[in-house]
């Protein structure tokens, strides 16, 4: 019998294969980080070649790790940075341009050109989204309108979409050799091209955005088998679950229940709340979006809310400013102090996503006096994270109109201690870290496993759920209501910077 699920999580900084034995314990890790390509303001972009190159390299890491035979494997699940878009030939397995990340904003002109008929919302009654630079359909239409011969291809049939998981499950199961060409609901509800309810590409959406259908993949289930690797890395052991990494982390906390949420904290910060087999619609600026179908099974939908700048806020202070020479000195910086000084930084980079959906809105640093030193900065730049993540759960509690009892919460953030703390005190609930906090890999691994029978029920992957850590609340009220006044007036100042 198989000992272990490999899960590939394709992240936006780096890619990992992780193994995972029965009780959802890590055994070994690859991982290597890729370039991040910035070739004008606001502009994000990755190579594709590079990206595959390092699946490779990290799935052989993790396997060397292990000592681990090809049999070892029972399946491979794989999580991907979402809305991240790269088109290639079926042909030739090249990508006509570098992936445009999600935080890419040079596609905000369409933005305003698509949402002079029927508004910033024209769409969000199919698939849940505003009309935004984050989500695939206008990155797409960009690709297709600025890349020399690619929109003929496309008509052609020659040219195909996907995000970085379609990408890599086309690669790995032979490419041009017969490459499966595929993606999941949860992928797919991320492009902005498929309807919710009927599950599939939408021919209107599909005309509004000039997209041919022959670009897109075939949409499946989260867990199935799609196919079987190729690869000499992992011949024929199958690719049996497919999940964007915000689900894949949903689906890791074992949140199965409607009404059950988790945060993650990454480059960006993504708290998704379960609601059930029923569609919900959100009237307070958070996505509605699938959060996973196993196999048969009913869909599961999600309320996202999406928190552009995060982790990454840490980066930059690191790598823009040279403030701190990694990203684990940003604690100790910040713990030098007492509070931010006053100083408050709102991360809007590429625009503020949830619950306030403004391209328009810039980065700031408010409240500024001499008394400001760089361990204020620090401290500031941790704050802005829990303060987004608070926004983020008031317009979750108003849509879901219940209060959270409790957060659970993963990512490479949740070892800062005084972040995790500082948000248990703004959220005034309980924040709680599971044991095993790579979530994100370890939804994969679960949703291949239970497509290939490893794991038997969803009983068995709430076994393995254990609590790590809890942070619990000790905020005086008056003291957490001066804190968010003041954010909120940060806020705004960063509202209409870009003309």
């Amino acid at each position: 019998m198989s000992k272990y699920i490999a899960a590939i999580d394709q992240g936006t900084t780096s890619t990992r294969c992780i193994l995972f034995n029965r009780q959802g314990q890590i055994v070994s890790v690859g991982q290597k980080e890729h370039e991040q390509i910035y070739p004008q303001p606001g502009w994000v972009e990755h190579n594709p070649d590079e990206i595959w190159q390092n699946t490779l390299e990290v799935i052989a890491q993790a396997r060397i790790k292990a000592s681990a035979l090809v049999t070892d494997i029972a399946a491979v699940g794989i999580t991907n940075q979402r809305e991240t878009s790269v088109i290639w030939n079926r042909h030739t397995g090249k990508p006509y341009y570098n992936a445009l990340v999600w935080q890419d904003t040079r596609t905000g002109d369409l933005v305003a050109k698509m949402a002079e008929t029927g508004g910033q919302d024209r769409f969000r009654a199919q698939t849940g989204l505003p009309l935004a630079t984050y989500f695939s359909s206008l990155k797409i239409k960009w690709l297709l309108e600025n890349v020399a011969g690619l929109h003929e291809d496309a008509e052609k049939g020659e040219a195909i979409f996907g995000n970085m998981d379609t990408f890599l499950i086309w690669h790995l199961t032979g490419g041009i050799k017969g490459g499966v060409h595929v993606t999941d609901v949860t992928n797919a509800s991320r492009t902005q091209l498929m309807n919710l309810k009927t599950l599939d590409w939408d021919t209107d959406l599909l005309t509004a955005f000039d997209i041919p259908r022959s670009l897109l993949p075939a949409i499946r289930s989260s867990s199935e088998v799609y196919g079987h690797i190729a690869s000499e890395v992992l011949p024929g052991v199958p690719i049996a679950g497919d999940l964007g990494d915000q689900q894949a982390a949903l689906v890791g906390q074992t949140c199965y229940e409607p009404g059950q949420a988790k945060n993650t904290y990454g480059t960006g910060c993504f708290l998704l709340m379960n609601t059930g087999t029923e569609l919900r619609a959100s009237t307070h600026g958070l996505l509605s979006t699938v959060a996973y179908q196993f196999g048969n099974q009913p869909v599961h939908y999600a309320f996202e809310g999406s928190v552009a700048i995060a982790g990454a806020l840490v980066q930059w202070l690191r790598d823009n400013l040279g403030i701190i020479q990694n990203s684990a000195e940003v604690e100790t910086l910040a713990n030098g102090v007492a509070d931010n000084g006053g100083a408050y930084i709102v991360p809007a980079f590429s625009g503020l996503y949830a619950p306030y959906w403004k391209a328009d809105a810039r980065g700031i640093i408010a409240g500024l006096t001499r008394y400001v030193n760089k361990g204020h900065i620090a401290r500031a730049v941790l704050e802005a994270t829990a303060y987004q993540t608070l926004d983020v759960v008031r317009a979750m509690e108003k849509d879901a109109g219940v209060a959270l009892q409790s957060l659970r919460v993963d990512g490479g953030m949740v070892s800062n201690q005084l972040l995790m703390q500082f948000q248990a005190d703004m959220l005034d609930v309980p924040v709680v870290c599971p044991a095993v906090a790579e979530t994100t890999a370890l939804g994969a691994a679960y949703a291949a496993g239970l497509a290939v029978g490893y794991w038997s029920n969803l009983d068995d992957l709430r076994q393995n759920w254990g609590i790590a850590q809890t942070w619990q609340p000790n905020m005086p009220s008056n003291q957490r209501d001066g804190y968010y006044k003041n954010w909120k007036k940060a806020v705004e100042r960063s509202f209409a910077w870009e003309e």
